[in-house]
């Protein structure tokens, strides 16, 4: 109906009636296509799922790492996470507690990078970082990387 009132050079009224009487269907298309296409929330904060783990230091008393005085928990110790994998700077940190343990929590469904900082030799700043790439793909997901083990200059 609205070509041939095109194709008949009708009056801009007779075609904003033909429009209008379509607008309805176009506008269930455009709320489908925000529906399914834009909801999609990003890794990051938001959610119900956390990451979970134990820092524990293995300590030596010289720079080169070379003689070994034991482990034990490391206390106030920073960890980072970035939202997704393609990030190079983090978006949240915590310190761990008294006994090593840390958790980032509430968490959406994604990908991670969970990181520290162990001493290292022989490295330029002599510090490393320690990487893990997570993923969670349910919502109330508990992923616990156990216990990480650093090297750690007394």
């Amino acid at each position: 109906m609205c070509d041939y009132l095109k194709k008949n050079n009708f009056t801009l009224v007779q075609l904003s009636i033909c429009f209008m009487r379509r607008f309805p269907y176009f506008l269930v298309f455009i709320s489908l296509v925000v529906f399914f296409f834009g909801c999609s929330k990003p890794p990051g904060v938001g959610g119900k799922a956390s990451i979970k783990g134990k820092l524990t230091g293995r300590f030596y008393s010289d720079n080169e790492l070379t003689v070994f005085t034991g482990m034990s928990p490391l206390g106030d110790e920073n960890v980072y996470i970035i939202y997704g994998n393609d990030q190079t700077f983090y978006n949240d940190d915590i310190s761990t507690s008294y006994d090593g343990s840390f958790e980032f929590n509430y968490l959406r469904p994604g990908k991670y990078v969970v990181f520290m900082y162990e001493n290292c030799y022989p490295c330029a700043s002599l510090q490393q970082e320690k990487l893990f790439e997570v993923e969670i793909t349910e919502k109330n997901q508990v992923v616990d990387l156990g216990e990480i083990i650093l090297n750690k200059e007394q």
